[in-house]
């Protein structure tokens, strides 16, 4: 875990005050309170994302947490997919596999 001054430095020497913004619009959810952050590798990955996204895409304020909804839904509809995937792949009952492969091929169309 790294400290909100660490994070500012390795995400591009970001203001503090700006990234404090992020905490306050609940983009970010560092560990700890206000004054005593601790950002995980994952809040890291997500600060250089909200910097891209307005950077290079141009998101700005309003449209952000718009984006960052949808990315996490896309995030965690990807996580319960894998999730599924291992839980069939795992030789069980024959039929339930096949009627859960059955579903999941008629969800493509």
């Amino acid at each position: 875990m790294i400290t909100l001054e660490t994070l500012c430095v390795r995400i591009g020497n970001v203001p503090a005050d700006e990234v404090q913004g992020w905490i306050d619009s609940d983009w970010l959810r560092p560990a700890g309170v206000r004054g005593h952050y601790l950002f995980r590798e994952i809040d890291e990955a997500r600060a250089r994302l909200i910097l891209e996204l307005r950077d290079d895409m141009g998101i700005n304020d309003e449209g952000m947490p718009v984006v960052l909804s949808l990315l996490d839904q896309l995030y965690a509809a990807r996580r319960q997919m894998l999730r599924l995937r291992e839980a069939i792949s795992v030789p069980r009952d024959d039929e339930l596999r096949s009627r859960v492969r059955a579903l999941l091929a008629s969800m493509r169309d």
